[in-house]
This record gives C-alpha cells, sequence and structure tokens, in this order.
C-alpha cells in the first residue's frame, strides 16, 4: 500500500520561506507526474506546481516566482521551496502523485496525501 507523507508545513511570518517535503512509501513503479494543490476553506483544491519525472514544471499563476518545485525520481520525493510567502498563501497544501503505476494496478492511479496546514501570519 502506498501512501504520500507530507512535511514541513507551519506557521510562517509574510516575507519568510518554508519547504514542504513528499514521500511516497510503498512500491511504486512509475509516475507520470508529482505536485502540490492548496486548498482554501470553502474552495475546492487549487494547482501550486507540479512537476513531470522528465522534469517539466507547471505553476499556478499567484505562486509562479516565488515557488520552486523539485523531485527526486529515485527517491520518489517531492519538494516544494515557497518564498516570499503571503498571508494569501495560507491554506491546506495536499501532495499529488498523478497516474502512479503500484503493483495490481498497470493503469495508473491518482493518490493523495493527508495535507499539511501553512498559515502565514505576524
Amino acid at each position: 500500500q502506498v501512501q504520500l507523507e507530507e512535511s514541513g508545513g507551519g506557521l510562517v511570518q509574510p516575507g519568510g520561506s518554508l519547504r514542504l517535503s513528499c514521500a511516497a512509501s510503498g512500491t511504486i513503479f512509475s509516475w507520470y507526474s508529482m505536485g502540490w494543490y492548496y486548498q482554501f476553506p470553502g474552495k475546492e483544491r487549487e494547482l501550486v506546481a507540479t512537476i513531470t519525472r522528465a522534469g517539466a514544471v507547471n505553476y499556478g499563476a499567484s505562486v509562479k516566482g516565488r515557488f520552486t518545485i523539485s523531485s527526486d525520481n529515485s527517491k520518489n520525493t517531492v519538494y516544494l521551496q515557497m518564498d516570499s510567502l503571503k498571508p494569501e498563501d495560507t491554506a491546506v497544501y495536499y501532495c499529488n502523485v498523478d497516474r502512479a503505476v503500484l503493483p495490481g494496478s498497470p493503469y495508473g492511479i491518482e493518490l493523495w496525501g493527508k495535507g499539511t496546514l501553512v498559515t502565514v501570519s505576524s
């Protein structure tokens, strides 16, 4: 059974930085992309950033230039470096793996972490 283990959330002051990590435990043969989404109260999850196994990145408009996504494919781990944080970045951040090929799931499935809270406040 594969689980996504997120870490790095917490409280930070405006203008500060945080680094989120997400490691997939268990057996994953391959995946198409890993990434982060955030969810504000009462709203649907929105894209923060994704990175494909080949290294192509995509960012949500509100974080472009401030956040940097990276991955360690050999460890099935994705990172999100968040700089110049703003109060409006406050949300629960969810790790995502798209088209994960697992034992018994040859066609690829989508995986989600449980979320980690990021609070930007003075």
